[in-house]
This record gives structure tokens, C-alpha cells and sequence, in this order.
């Protein structure tokens, strides 16, 4: 049975820039819901959502963490969410299943960066919102400035429906303006006395609450016509009103704080529950039957078919894989069976758990509205639909952003490089951004990732927890060789030792091909001077010698390599021999045909703000690209550019650092070009070519 009705259920995220406040003020509303008994800090590592061992050393949001508290009969599920860009597809994934959040605002800082991308995120996928400007009592807070570049920098609709009592450390309570109250709290303490408003603030009280009603009265007829009538609307009628413009995502209500000093947390519990939605006011889960692909519609209520979205996986070193999930509706019992509709087949629940960062409560069943973690899928990822069996669907996936940042990583010992292989495997499972590859040219195990930060804590994890330690370093470039004229040359491999010898005799010529040809074998023997037998031992033989070029050993490409001659003997010619006997003469050919060298050249695309574009522009000169177009809008500059990938390391860091954190990008391989002259030396020395 539901302890709390689906409509007392609020499924919300607290989402920021870094160091906003975020996980404080989430640690504020455990302590005044009671679920903690202890307010934790960040900085000191006691926070109980910054549980793992790297985020309460460096004092960072690195992982969402889930947990659930109550609220004057209502349950609120809460995500905190990572504020560091790198971290970003923590709250993509987050903001995709949940109802609503809470966006915290540093009262200094006001819109940084992160705000605008998580800002961003929480639009695309229609999320109503109510803004908490904290740090109220630091100096320099102003809480009309950070309202102001919320309407201005987000494009929002915000209004205040507190304002603030006191400055900077005089800051000591707020006016709620919809119910027209003073609130002042205690230094640390979580009381505080609701009394009239003095006269000294009735002023300004009254200009926005009126500013409020006539806010509503956009969206309301019934507020309009007591507004020209000059009827009095209560409080509990603007407030219904609100909700209403607030579940539409028309309209951001402001409050403020200062969660550090336990100032203004309940308040912002009542407004979680009087302006953020229930399963019930958002519009129903839909997706499609995976046969017919049919549109279908699942209700959030417990008598509908079970459906859910698996939206995080960890792995838990004391239950082992945890399935986090969303459940839309219906309902869902341990031990049952679940669908998995991309993998079209069953697989059985065998545990429900009610999560508390990383503290886990059992529970017997899943309801519509709830926010779980499962163990026994174990073959569930990241995105998958889970529905009842004999009810398949399929929603819409989640979609994350490519990784922008590259290292190589290797085991120190020769008895951790199975197990490095495993651990990556199952970071990867984990993390969607977090890509692994081996480089088939170099042998290298290549990590990918959103940022050095990033893939710093990742190889710090695969230390701590898997117990591999690792080298890093950069990847290396694929460079490429190819030849500029055509040649002609041969190759003759003999070998007498007493026995049966070895002979094989091969003319060649080579002619180059057009940029991205590839390769091409052609056999233009005329008579018998060579059998065709030993036609395919010959190109694999220039196949083989194709892979360490003469300039600096890098593999050859875009030529066409024909066999004009030859000789053979009766008993002592065999395919190693003539296999040999290419391979020579192709490293003579190459030679005479004057070999350069080529890099891969990638196709980046640079979003930055406009007042950025000038020093984005000039950066990618000064890496060797070519600008190709630039577009965009009055905010947004969106430049292209054809850059070498040796020059693309380490500019992530570099765009945030010019853009304030504001500028991304995206690349992807596009063509080999020549190397310059110049550049070819510096890579030549770096590579030990001549």
C-alpha cells in the first residue's frame, strides 16, 4: 500500500554552477524533514549526499545521489545533481525522469555558466522550476541583481515571491509575498517566528505582490476579473494560480537563504510542495509498442500497466549492480519478472531498494511515482525501458553528449591488465559519457570522457576501488604517409643453405592516388614470369610493408601498386619467398617516390557566446585550423573549422578557460592532409622519424 497518495509525491532535482550551494541546501531540507540528524558540510566531508571518498576530499558534487524525505504529509524524492560541467550527463539523466527542481543561484555569483547549461537541460525536457537564491548573508549578495540575469541571461519568467530582510550578514528573515508575512530565523537554528510585515517593508511588499497578481491574472481569468474589480484575492488563490502558470513552465517564483545558516529551508520545502508538480500534473508517460510501433500512453497510477525508465547504474560493492529507475506506472513486486524491450526478453527483480545516497532501506514493491533502485538486472543499461511482461513499450532514450577529452591508460603490472579491462568495462556501464577503445594502429587503450576533471576521478576510481593502478598519457596521432610521383623498382629475396633454397623475383610500380582512395593491387603481368600462385603472397607482402612507411614508419596510403614483372624458380620459389621479394621492392619504390607525411584533420564545430567569438577565432588560428563558416544568432556564435587532431588536445580546458565555461564543442575526424614542412620536422623529431 502507498503510504503518501500519488498526489502528495514530488520527484524533483537541485540543480546549480558548482559551488552555488547545492548539495548544502539539499543537506538543509534532510535536516528540517528530519531524515538526518546532523547537518553535514561540504567542505569538512560530512555532507550526506557528497558520499564517496572523492567528493568529500575535493569538496565536489561528482555523482547524483537519490534519497527521500517528508514534508507536511507529502514525499519528496530528491536528486542532487553535479554541478561541475564535466559531470553534466549526471544531470542530463537526472532532469529526464524526474517532475521538477529546484534551481539554487549563488546571491554573488547570480547566472554563472553551469546555470545556463543546466538551465538549458532542464528546458529541454519541459521541467517546471523554482529558483533559491542562496548565500543571502555573504557580502556582496543582492537578490533583485540575481533575479534580474535570471529573466535576462535564462530567458525566464521570474518574479520574486520572497524579498529578502537584511544584508549581507544582517540578512535575518524574508517577506512572504504571496501570503503577505514577515518570516525571521534563528542564527543556525532551524525556528523562526512568522509575524505582520513592519511598516518599513509594507512598501515594497505590497509593489510585488501586486506585480504577482497581475502576473496571474495573464494566465487567470478569475484572478483577472476579481483584479478590475478590485476584489480581494486571498492568498490561497494567488497561490493556486501560480502553481498553475508554474506547472506550465511560464513562470520561475524566487525565493531566498542562506542554507549554510539553516535560513530559509522550510520555506522552500512549502514552495517544493505548493508550486512543483506530482506525477498526476505532468502529462502522461508515452512511447511505443516495440512490434507495431504504435503510439501508446501509460497512466501514473497503479492500475495501469507497469512501466519504467532505468536512468543510472552503479556498481555497489555490497549488493553488487544497482538498476536506478523511474517508475511511470503500475506497479511491480521483488522477485517478479520485468521486460526489458530492447533486449526483448525477461529478467527477474530480486531486490527493491529505497536509496539514501549510499544507504539503502528494502522495500516490498515498486508504485507508480517512485524513484528505486533494483538489483538483479544484469543486463539492463543506461536508457533501457522496463515494462510489464506482456505489456512491452518502448520510451524515448536518453541522449548524452559526445566526450571531448582523451587519455591512454595502461596497467603498471602485467597481472592488472585483465583486470583493467574488466573495471573500464564496468566505468563504462556506469558513466554513458565515458568511452573506452583500443587503438588498433598502437595498441593503446584510449579513455574518453567530458573534461580532464573528469577523466582524472575516473582513473583515480579505477586506483581506489577497483585496485588498478595505471599510467596515463596522451594518445598518439595516427599520422600517414603517401608517395607524390610515381615510381618503379624490384625486389629479389635469395636464400641458398644447402637444401632447398628460397627465390622470389618482383617488379613494381607505383603511382599515387587521390586523397582517400585507399589502397589498390593491380596485376599487369603478361606471359608466365611469375605463377599465378604466388599473385596474393606478392600483395600481401606490399600489404605488409605498406604498414611502416620509409619516412618515419607511419602506414602508407592512397596508392596503386602494379606488378609489371619477375622471375621465379622451378623448385626453389614459395609464397614466403615472393612475400619477401614485394616487400623489398616496395621499400625501394617508396623511396624514389618522394614519401610525405599527413595528418588527420578534424571537423570542429565551436558554440560560444558572441563577446567570446573574437579570442575562439583567433585560438583555432593559432592551432593551425581553417575557419570554414561561422553562423549563428545574436547570442550565440556556432564557428567550423578544419583542425589537425594533434592540436585539439587539452582544448577543452582551453574553451572553458576563454569562455567563462559557457563555450562547447564537438569534432570528429574529417581527412588526412598534408603535413607542412615545418611541422613535419617538429613531428618527426618527436617520433624519431630521419
Amino acid at each position: 500500500m502507498r503510504k503518501y497518495p500519488i498526489s502528495m509525491v514530488r520527484n524533483i532535482g537541485i540543480m546549480a554552477h558548482v559551488d552555488a550551494g547545492k548539495t548544502t541546501t539539499t543537506e538543509g531540507l534532510l535536516y528540517c524533514t528530519g531524515k538526518v540528524h546532523r547537518f553535514g558540510m561540504v567542505d569538512e566531508g560530512t555532507a550526506t549526499m557528497d558520499w564517496m571518498e572523492q567528493e568529500k576530499e575535493r569538496g565536489v558534487t561528482i555523482t547524483a545521489a537519490a534519497t527521500t524525505c517528508s514534508w507536511k504529509n507529502h514525499c519528496i524524492n530528491i536528486i542532487d545533481t553535479p554541478g561541475h560541467i564535466d559531470f553534466t550527463a549526471e544531470v542530463e539523466r537526472s532532469l529526464r525522469i524526474l517532475d521538477g527542481s529546484v534551481a539554487v543561484f549563488c546571491g554573488v555569483g547570480g547566472v554563472e555558466p553551469q546555470s545556463e547549461a543546466v538551465w538549458r537541460q532542464a528546458n529541454k525536457y519541459h521541467i517546471p522550476r523554482i529558483a533559491f537564491i542562496n548565500k543571502m548573508d555573504r557580502v556582496g549578495a543582492d537578490f533583485l541583481t540575481v533575479v534580474a540575469e535570471i529573466s535576462e541571461k535564462l530567458g525566464a519568467d521570474a518574479l520574486p515571491v520572497q524579498l529578502p530582510i537584511g544584508k549581507e550578514d544582517g540578512f535575518c528573515g524574508a517577506v512572504d509575498i504571496v501570503r503577505m508575512k514577515e518570516i525571521i530565523y534563528k542564527e543556525n537554528d532551524l525556528d523562526c517566528a512568522v509575524k505582520d510585515i513592519r511598516e518599513e517593508l509594507l512598501s515594497d511588499a505590497k509593489e510585488y505582490h501586486n506585480k504577482l497578481i497581475e502576473r496571474a491574472a495573464h494566465s487567470d481569468d478569475e484572478i483577472m476579473h476579481k483584479y478590475l474589480e478590485e476584489i480581494e484575492i486571498s492568498p490561497e488563490e494567488l497561490l493556486l494560480s501560480l502553481r498553475k502558470i508554474v506547472l506550465e513552465e511560464s513562470f520561475i517564483p524566487v525565493l531566498c537563504g542562506a542554507a549554510l545558516k539553516m535560513k530559509g529551508l522550510q520555506p522552500l520545502l512549502d514552495a517544493i510542495v505548493d508550486y512543483l508538480p506530482s506525477p498526476l500534473d505532468v502529462p502522461p508517460v508515452k512511447g511505443r509498442e516495440p512490434v507495431t510501433g504504435a503510439a501508446e500512453v501509460r497512466a501514473a497510477d497503479n492500475g495501469s500497466p507497469f512501466s519504467a525508465l532505468a536512468f543510472k547504474i552503479v556498481s555497489d560493492p555490497y549488493v553488487g549492480r544497482l538498476v536506478y529507475i523511474r517508475a511511470y506506472s503500475g506497479k511491480l513486486s521483488r522477485r517478479e519478472s520485468v521486460y526489458n524491450s530492447r533486449l526483448q526478453h525477461k529478467e527477474r527483480v530480486e531486490r527493491v531498494l529505497e536509496m539514501h545516497a549510499n544507504e539503502r532501506k528494502e522495500k516490498e514493491e515498486i508504485l507508480a511515482g517512485d524513484i528505486v533502485a533494483i538489483v538483479g538486472l544484469k543486463n539492463t543499461i543506461t536508457g533501457d525501458t522496463l515494462s510489464a511482461v506482456g505489456y512491452p513499450l518502448i520510451m524515448e532514450s536518453i541522449h548524452f553528449p559526445e566526450p571531448i577529452a582523451w587519455i591512454t591508460v595502461e596497467s603498471k603490472t602485467k597481472a592488472d591488465q585483465d583486470k583493467l579491462g574488466l573495471s573500464l568495462r564496468r566505468l563504462s556501464e556506469e558513466d554513458p559519457t565515458f568511452k573506452v577503445k583500443v587503438d588498433k594502429e598502437t595498441g593503446q587503450i584510449v579513455i574518453a570522457g567530458m573534461g580532464e576533471f573528469h577523466l582524472e576521478v575516473l582513473v583515480e576510481r579505477l586506483r581506489r576501488e577497483f585496485k588498478v593502478e595505471t599510467k596515463v598519457g596522451v594518445p598518439h596521432v595516427a599520422y600517414r604517409e603517401t608517395l607524390t610521383r610515381s615510381a618503379a623498382g624490384e625486389g629479389k629475396f635469395v636464400r641458398q643453405t644447402g637444401g632447398r633454397g628460397q627465390y622470389g623475383h618482383v617488379r613494381i610500380e607505383i603511382e599515387p592516388l587521390p586523397r582517400g582512395s585507399g589502397f589498390e593491387f593491380v596485376n599487369k603481368l603478361k606471359g608466365e614470369s611469375i605463377p599465378r600462385e604466388f599473385i596474393s603472397s606478392i600483395e600481401r607482402g606490399i600489404r605488409r610493408a605498406m604498414m611502416n612507411g620509409v619516412l618515419s614508419g607511419y602506414p602508407v596510403v592512397d596508392i596503386k601498386v602494379a606488378v609489371i614483372d619477375g622471375s621465379y624458380h622451378e623448385v626453389d620459389s614459395s609464397d614466403l619467398a615472393f612475400e619477401m621479394a614485394a616487400s623489398m621492392a616496395f621499400q625501394e619504390v617508396a623511396r624514389k617516390g618522394r614519401s610525405i607525411l599527413m595528418e588527420p584533420i578534424m571537423a570542429v564545430e565551436v558554440n560560444v557566446p558572441n563577446e567570446y567569438a573574437g579570442e575562439v577565432l583567433s585560438n583555432l588560428a593559432s592551432r593551425r585550423g581553417k575557419i570554414e563558416e561561422t553562423g549563428g544568432n545574436r547570442e550565440i556564435r556556432i564557428i567550423s573549422a578544419l583542425v589537425p587532431l594533434s592540436e585539439m588536445f587539452g582544448y577543452a580546458m582551453v574553451l572553458r578557460s576563454m569562455t567563462q565555461g559557457r563555450g562547447n564543442f564537438v569534432m570528429e575526424f574529417e581527412h588526412y592532409r598534408e603535413v607542412a614542412e615545418k611541422t613535419k620536422e617538429e613531428i618527426l623529431g618527436k617520433t624519431g622519424g630521419p
